[in-house]
């Protein structure tokens, strides 16, 4: 897996700070671009869209664009799926991944606030 796509929570773009490439949620890669740094196919992008794990966002020619955040969990469904696991399988386990990581986030800025 790519160290530069390891999971995180998403910061998304406030007021003060607009959307841009260094944002996690920009979407700055083609499903091409992204396919090729994944080392995987476009299908398996896509399956990931139909599985409900990302929803890529759409150019005004309607053609999908991925941000940072999303090829990070592309990439760690990448790695179940060749581990063997099922694909709605894998996408539930990165989910629930995700939620952990966000809980414990919360949790920590809890303890520093207290």
């Amino acid at each position: 897996m790519n160290p530069d796509l390891h999971m995180e929570t998403p910061m998304s773009s406030t007021p003060d700070r607009p959307a841009s490439f260094d944002d996690d949620d920009y979407p700055a890669f083609t499903m091409g671009r992204a396919a090729e740094m994944l080392g995987t196919t476009p299908g398996f992008l896509r399956s990931l869209d139909e599985a409900k794990l990302i929803a890529p966002q759409r150019s005004d020619g309607g053609h999908r664009r991925y941000s940072r955040y999303q090829l990070r969990l592309a990439a760690r469904a990448r790695e179940l799926v060749d581990e063997g696991t099922a694909l709605e399988a894998a996408c539930r386990i990165i989910i629930l991944e995700d939620q952990l990581a966000e809980a414990l986030r919360i949790n920590e800025q809890r303890r520093e606030q207290g």
